[in-house]
């Protein structure tokens, strides 16, 4: 199962704070088998600051994730910093 999150801050500079507290996860939750995070280069009217993609073994362990206490501190902080959040989850073939 694939997790995509594309976020937009109101402070483009907590961006960077956002991707080193986000990569540091697949550490603490075993159930994140790949995490990518990159930020967006070229500002566009139409671009996203902050891009997420994680990788679980199924739809059952990306709930575990979810419910994980450090996914739900990050989303603590996380939060309150965006102006917009989007979500796609996807079975890989």
């Amino acid at each position: 199962m694939v997790h995509i999150v594309l976020m937009k801050f109101a402070d483009a500079g907590d961006a960077a704070k956002a991707t080193l507290r986000l990569e540091e996860l697949a550490g603490v939750v075993p159930e994140i088998r790949a995490v990518e995070v990159h930020l967006d280069e070229l500002n566009t009217g139409v671009s996203w600051d902050l891009y997420l993609k994680t990788t679980h073994l199924d739809a059952d362990d990306l709930r575990a994730y979810q419910a994980h206490p450090a996914h739900l501190e990050l989303g603590a902080w996380l939060r309150p910093l965006l102006t917009s959040r989007a979500v796609v989850d996807y079975t890989e073939a």
